[in-house]
């Protein structure tokens, strides 16, 4: 439960109000010409889908919960909260094993800095967690996931970050990788552009590598992505980010960088969302099949971007529903590997990968103290 600020409405799904306080309204994708309605799917797919998650649950990429808790004035997620589309009764029906939250900060959201804005954030994430230990646990490493899905409880990891937030200082990064930041994004910094990265960027990676920090290429330009890709030591993260081939979406990955994904054992975490991924289960499960196809199934994961302010897809509207996709994909073919990847494997790997890095690249290298007006001089 808590004290906090306003109230926002429900959000659910493709047709129905899907938006927050300040945040630009999002349109409905409509169903295509003549395409009918997507069915319930099948009872028997829907059941091995149940005991498949049961077993191996999903590791979701994003969620916008923290600013979403942010505008209530009241809640309780160990309960139920209609106010937003992610709470621990949803969680545990969707067999939602682990939760990335999101620090991103909405557009128009006043006179904070980043910094401030992600601080505050943290510190709200402290408070949920602490206000719902039966349902939440927060984790850092690989290992404690582990621990909490052992123990019933849903993890949560801090990240992504929007890069703003470390304010071109490799001091502060390291504070909040202290106070448990795991992923950060690159898109929208100085050191991260159009023509790739910076001198001071490439450091920025290497810090990440040596604390243990995943990057985020999701919304960066593909020579960005492409000279992370190449620099990191550690997997590199594609937190919303779909198929370009199938949705001419700007967040969306070409082939190329699809290949280039896999080829480098990243994760690409595919977007829950109408707006990139299409209005059924169908379309997101196309995707799905089509990063599988060309960046290979060790490479593919999901993300459900609840509470972040989007249109979901039909059937898709809250955390809960994660098993309807799941039976689609059994429907498809999908084999049992394939879909432990998906859901909780990949993420595990990466997590792990990122972590046994850190700790080999602490024994080699110091702390950097570089600054950018040193490294990106006119």
């Amino acid at each position: 439960m808590a004290d906090l600020q306003d109230d926002i409405p429900t959000t659910t799904e493709v047709g129905e109000d899907d938006i927050l306080p300040d945040a630009p309204p999002a349109v409905a994708v409509p169903l295509e010409p003549g395409r009918p309605r997507p069915e319930e799917p099948d009872a028997e797919l829907l059941a091995q889908a149940h005991t498949l998650l049961a077993e191996h649950p999903v590791a979701d990429g994003y969620s916008g919960l923290p600013w979403a808790l942010r505008h209530l004035s009241w809640y309780d997620l160990q309960l139920g909260e209609a106010a937003v589309d992610t709470d621990v009764p949803r969680l545990r029906e969707g067999h939602v094993g682990a939760l990335f939250w999101s620090l991103h900060l909405p557009e128009g959201r006043g006179g904070e800095s980043p910094v401030e804005a992600a601080l505050e954030q943290l510190d709200l994430v402290r408070t949920v967690i602490e206000a719902h230990p039966e349902g939440l646990r927060l984790v850092r490493t690989a290992g404690q996931i582990i621990d909490a899905r052992n123990c019933g409880r849903v993890a949560v990891v801090l990240g992504p970050a929007p890069g703003a937030v470390v304010a071109d200082s490799l001091g502060i990064l390291r504070i909040l990788r202290d106070l448990g930041l795991r992923v950060l994004t690159l898109a929208g910094t100085a050191w991260a552009g159009a023509s790739g990265l910076t001198r001071f960027g490439e450091e920025v990676v290497r810090e990440m590598n040596r604390l243990g920090v995943l990057a985020d290429v999701s919304g960066a330009s593909p020579a960005t992505a492409e000279r992370t890709l190449a620099l990191s030591k550690t997997p590199v993260l594609c937190s919303r980010s779909a198929a370009r081939a199938l949705r001419p979406h700007p967040a969306n990955l070409p082939d190329e960088l699809l290949v280039a994904l896999g080829e480098a054992k990243g994760l690409c975490m595919v977007p829950l969302t109408a707006e990139q991924t299409g209005p059924t289960v169908p379309d997101v499960a196309d995707h799905l099949d089509h990063v599988r196809d060309v960046a290979g199934p060790e490479c593919v994961g999901l993300s459900g971007t609840y509470d972040s302010g989007v249109v979901h897809p039909h059937d898709l509207a809250d955390a809960s529903r994660y098993p309807h996709l799941i039976a689609e994909l059994l429907r498809r073919g999908w084999s049992g590997t394939e879909l432990s990847l998906l859901t909780w494997g990949n993420v595990q790997r990466v997590l792990r990968s990122a972590d046994f890095t850190a700790r080999a690249a602490q024994h080699r290298r110091d702390t950097s103290t570089a600054r950018i007006g040193d490294l990106d001089t006119p």
